[in-house]
């Protein structure tokens, strides 16, 4: 009986699947995207969405626990890039996406993909845009002058 059996094994023992977990979210940070298996996608995604939160405290002791998970790389990229651009976001940094079946062996595949962060740069225009339309609203003529003419049709 399987009483109190928490997690997926994925045929591995402990420390394959912690390897595992580990090189697929380095390859997903890196990348953006990587396609796996269904299982594995599934596997990673709680881990990948953990780190991604322990990115956003910016404190020191997350940065050494993601230092001793990651590659250097991807740490690097998840601290300056990723973990400030999901800031304003309180969950859900991944997607994964349904692919057709492996040719070799018929194994489900799937694409498992952040979704889009934004940079620095376009956080600080964003601030700085939502400044200036909390102050100025827009004006009967500036509407008309964006509702010029209607689109005409092609036949």
């Amino acid at each position: 009986m399987k009483h109190l059996v928490f997690g997926r094994k994925l045929g591995r023992d402990i420390n394959a699947r912690k390897a595992l977990l580990a090189n697929l979210a380095s390859s997903l940070f890196i990348n953006g995207a990587i396609e796996t298996t269904l299982a594995k996608a599934k596997f990673v995604k709680s881990y990948v969405e953990k780190l991604v939160t322990a990115a956003q405290k910016n404190r020191l002791s997350s940065k050494r626990a993601l230092a001793s998970v990651l590659t250097h790389q991807a740490f690097l990229k998840l601290i300056a890039e990723i973990g400030p651009g999901f800031a304003t976001r309180s969950g859900g940094y991944t997607r994964i996406i349904k692919l057709g079946a492996r040719v070799g062996d018929n194994a489900p595949m799937a694409r498992l993909e952040l979704l889009e962060w934004e940079s620095q740069k376009a956080q600080k225009i964003n601030r700085k845009h939502r400044a200036v339309n909390k102050r100025s609203t827009p004006s009967k003529s500036s509407v008309s002058s964006v509702i010029k003419d209607p689109p005409k049709s092609k036949i």
